[in-house]
């Protein structure tokens, strides 16, 4: 049966939600005013390109040693040195780029709409490699060092030798009728592959030849409507020490442990964005909006804020003792990790911020929907 992909996630919230119609035609959570010594400070920017112009697309930079690795959907991948921000090279590809931008230690790796997967020397940006995949590359590429993992739209997971581009192994998966626009980044580690799916499960994988080591299911998929069965696991798996955190659209939040996949706890919430993580905690972002943070090791409640409900947010991400979401109109909102006051604010992109943010030592790298990169850090 052919697969129905939603444009945006909003088409998704208005169709299955629940709530009455007085509650879907409320605007956007107003912004308050912030009353903090919390400022922030721009590092460096840049304008990458296009940005992701009109496609839903999560063109996510990658970070690896002393550099960040930036591309735009028209094909152009950028190299910046991580403190000062200056150009160290630029490839112009001749094909537009879906998947942002993947990084070992000698190549950066991109998804295309056509399902091709390019290697780019980390050197100096010139080609390395193509292979030709079965669907269209929404996630950024993972890679080990040895090898490229490739998760692609038709529920397939590829593993690909890095030094070629040769295929190793091969993962297929069903896909239910109808999903959301977008697949999750797999979690790539020495052994191991870790990726969640739109049937709702969470997968672990042996790195080196794609055999299954485990399976969980985060959520279930109920209701009389497709759209109401809709369970997909759109967010990087994360890993903190030997546990691993995932959670679905429709569904629930599960930790895990990492060896057998067995279950420590789960609430039911709904997500379509990644994970974040920092002082004992699990951060989570709901479809309405809602920041919440849970008890990494019981998941308990520690705090939620819905001052930025309908605000369409972005995955959270820490930095340094803060916590930082992008909202659709651009905006760049601070929280405190211990209590989830809101601290500071920024207009980083008039055109939204969609993509998963990046941090390092401290700083806060965002990437806007209109291209502009900025690196941020607390003043």
């Amino acid at each position: 049966m052919k697969r129905i992909l939603f444009v945006a996630l909003s088409l998704v919230l208005v169709a299955c939600s629940s709530t009455d119609e007085a509650e879907l035609a409320l605007e956007p959570a107003e912004l308050i005013d912030i009353d903090s010594d919390v400022r922030l400070k721009v590092v460096w920017s840049d304008d990458v390109g296009a940005g992701s112009e009109d496609r839903y697309s999560l063109l996510t930079p990658a970070i690896l040693g002393d550099r960040v690795y930036a591309t735009d959907a028209e094909g152009q991948v950028i190299a910046y040195e991580l403190e000062s921000g200056d150009d160290l090279w630029e490839t112009e590809l001749d094909v537009p780029v879906s998947g942002g931008a993947g990084v070992s230690a000698d190549s950066v790796f991109v998804g295309t709409y056509t399902g091709e997967v390019i290697a780019l020397s980390t050197e100096d940006g010139s080609e390395q490699w193509r292979a030709q995949l079965t669907s269209e590359v929404l996630a950024a590429p993972q890679s080990n060092g040895r090898v490229v993992v490739v998760q692609t739209t038709d529920g397939a997971l590829a593993g690909l030798d890095a030094n070629d581009g040769r295929q190793l192994w091969f993962f297929d998966n069903s896909i239910p009728v109808l999903t959301l626009r977008g697949t999750a980044a797999p979690l790539v580690t020495d052994t191991a592959v870790y990726a969640g799916f739109s049937t709702g499960k969470l997968v672990a994988l042996n790195v080196v030849d794609g055999s299954m080591m485990w399976q969980q299911r985060v959520a279930i998929s109920r209701g009389r409507s497709e759209i109401e069965r809709v369970v997909d696991v759109d967010g990087t798996p994360l890993l903190v020490d030997d546990v691993l955190y995932a959670a679905s659209y429709q569904g629930r939040l599960v930790a895990v442990n990492r060896a057998t996949g067995r279950g420590l706890w789960a609430q039911d919430v709904s997500t379509h964005t990644e994970l974040a993580a920092g002082f004992g905690n699990i951060y989570h972002v709901s479809d309405e909006g809602k920041v919440s943070a849970f008890n990494a090791n019981s998941g308990d409640l520690v705090w939620e804020n819905d001052q930025l409900k309908r605000r369409q947010l972005g995955a959270p991400q820490t930095f340094d003792n803060y916590l930082a979401v992008g909202d659709f109109e651009g905006y760049l909102h601070v929280l405190n990790q211990s209590d989830g006051q809101l601290v500071a604010r920024r207009k980083v992109d008039g055109a939204g911020l969609r993509s998963p943010m990046k941090s390092h030592n401290g700083v806060l790298f965002v990437q806007g929907n209109g291209g502009e990169l900025e690196a941020i850090k607390i003043k």
